[in-house]
């Protein structure tokens, strides 16, 4: 199975060291590794109990908190094989904290290229925090804030006690809107559950299913979304998630060979896919996704999770029309698609 990697990222200042701090205090992440690019960053410093050297710590509970310095695969090499040698405690999840001006995709694409971290390691949740102070303004003016939010499987809204509730559900909205397939919730005003969190991960074996089929039932738009009138000058000016759905089954091989196309030639403008799958030949779906470049290992779900057995596909792109995606899928895949709206 691997050791399941969790990714928290956000803009500068949007709370990800405060998010981070109050999972590790929960029992449930006594067995976690924790790498931050800088070891003050992660404002810990006061609680440590055992610093092993200058760039390794033991957090309360037992959590390992590392620096990454540089290279971010021979970071987790280096990790993997303390944890080996005993020469730090065991641990059975890895959570990475990135930069606030980080692009997610370049790391998951990380783990997937490097033969050694996929041997060992396999991605988790991707967990994006937004400022509900500044976060709308953030969005408009930050690349990065987009892109943190478009790769998210999770969104946490943070500050929401500091600010008016119509303006915490305005900045939640507007998260839904570019990234419809993340759940989003908010701290400090609902409970943190590491394990709901962190571990309920739609990249694993059938075991992670469970995640899988919530998504499909209640996060699945039914029409295309796009920003409620943006900036003209604003990063996600073009950005819109397009929503389709097909009746008959396709060819799984045929599905492949087109993402493969699709991202090759307009890669810079698909965002995130995330897809349903009804494939020939298999009783149950295919959920299948994709960040930026990175094509995530699809997952066999158990069944299906109501009687709509059609595929249901979001991606989420910049610039790209609709048309051109659905010509392309027709020529490739053989199958129309149309607005994911249930059947009448």
């Amino acid at each position: 199975m691997g050791i399941p990697v969790n990714i928290v990222t956000g803009f500068l200042g949007s709370g990800k060291t405060t998010l981070l701090g109050r999972l590790l205090r929960s029992p449930d992440m006594a067995d976690t590794a924790v790498l931050v690019n800088e070891l003050g960053e992660i404002g810990l410093d006061h609680e440590l109990l055992n610093r092993l050297d200058e760039q390794t710590a033991i957090l309360p509970g037992g959590c390992v908190c590392c620096a990454v310095r540089d290279d971010l695969s021979r970071a987790v090499r280096d990790l993997y094989g303390r944890r080996e040698r005993g020469e730090i405690p065991q641990f059975r999840r890895l959570v990475i904290e990135t930069t606030g001006l980080a692009d997610p995709a370049p790391l998951l694409r990380t783990f997937l290229a490097d033969p050694v971290l996929r041997h060992h390691f396999r991605l988790g949740k991707v967990i994006t925090t937004l400022d509900a102070v500044h976060g709308e303004d953030e969005l408009a003016r930050h690349a990065e804030t987009v892109r943190q939010v478009i790769a998210a499987d999770r969104i946490v809204v943070t500050k929401t006690d500091l600010v008016p509730e119509q303006q915490a559900a305005l900045v939640e909205a507007h998260a839904h809107r570019l990234n419809p397939t993340a759940g989003v919730m908010r701290v400090p005003t609902q409970a943190l559950d590491p394990a709901e969190l962190l571990d309920a991960d739609t990249t694993g074996s059938a075991g992670e299913s469970a995640e899988a089929l919530r998504w499909t039932e209640s996060r699945l738009p039914t029409e295309d979304v796009r920003p409620d009138a943006p900036d003209a000058a604003g990063h996600h000016a073009g950005i819109y998630a397009a929503c389709m759905c097909a009746a008959e089954p396709l060819d799984w091989s045929a599905f492949g060979l087109w993402l493969s196309m699709l991202l090759n030639r307009y890669g810079q403008q698909v965002l995130r896919m995330k897809a349903l799958l009804n494939v020939a030949g298999l009783e149950a779906p295919v959920l299948a996704q994709s960040v930026q470049h990175t094509i995530h290992a699809p997952v066999h779900l158990g069944a299906w999770p109501s009687e709509d057995r059609r595929s249901r596909i979001v991606i989420i792109v910049d610039g790209l029309p609709r048309r051109s995606i659905e010509a392309s899928l027709a020529v490739h895949c053989g199958i129309a698609t149309r607005p994911s709206a249930p059947e009448g």
